[in-house]
C-alpha cells in the first residue's frame, strides 16, 4: 500500500479510536461522555475553548453564570446546548458534570443541579440575540464582582 493510500486509512482509524474513547467515557461517566462526544470538539477536552475561533473558555469561568438566573438559563439556551441531539435529561447530566469539572470554585454556594424538567422549560425559550444576551450577562456579572472575561487591554 502506498504512503498516499495509507493517509485516509490512518484518519479513519483515528476517528474510530476517538468514537470508541467517547463511547467508553459515556459508559463510565455519562456527563463526561456527553461532553467528549458533543462539546470537546470545539471547547477542547479541558474546557479552554479557542479564542481564535471565538469558542468561549469555560475553565474557571462557566460557574459564574450560575450567579444570575438569566446566566443559568443561558447555559441551556446557548445554541450548542439547545440545538444538540442530546435529550433534556442528558443535557442536565452534562451540565451537572461540566460545571464542577471546569469551574467548581466559581459556582455559587448551594448549587442546585439542573433537572430534565428545568432544561425542557429553558430549552423552549430560544435566544434571539445570543451574542447580545451573553454580553449583557457578562457585563452584569462583572459589575457584581464575577468577571467572566479578562479585562480588555488599554490602548496606549
Amino acid at each position: 500500500m502506498s504512503r498516499r493510500a495509507r493517509i485516509p486509512l490512518l484518519v479513519a482509524c483515528a476517528a474510530i479510536a476517538a468514537m470508541a474513547g467517547g463511547a467508553l467515557a459515556l459508559a463510565a461517566d455519562p456527563g463526561r461522555g456527553y461532553y467528549v462526544l458533543h462539546c470537546a470538539g470545539c471547547h477542547q477536552s479541558d474546557g479552554t475553548g479557542s479564542a481564535s475561533h471565538e469558542i468561549p473558555n469555560m475553565k474557571g469561568t462557566v460557574g459564574r453564570f450560575l450567579h444570575l438566573p438569566e446566566g443559568r438559563a443561558f447555559l441551556v439556551q446557548v445554541p450548542g446546548t439547545s440545538n444538540s441531539a442530546l435529550s433534556d435529561a442528558e443535557i442536565a447530566v452534562l451540565l451537572n458534570w461540566m460545571l464542577p469539572q471546569f469551574s467548581r470554585a466559581e459556582m455559587p454556594p448551594g448549587f442546585v443541579p439542573y433537572t430534565a424538567d428545568e432544561v425542557t422549560r429553558l430549552r423552549k425559550q430560544r435566544l434571539d440575540d445570543v451574542a447580545g444576551t451573553r454580553a449583557a450577562i457578562v457585563t452584569r456579572l462583572a459589575s457584581m464582582g464575577y468577571p467572566v472575561e479578562p479585562p480588555k487591554e488599554q490602548s496606549k
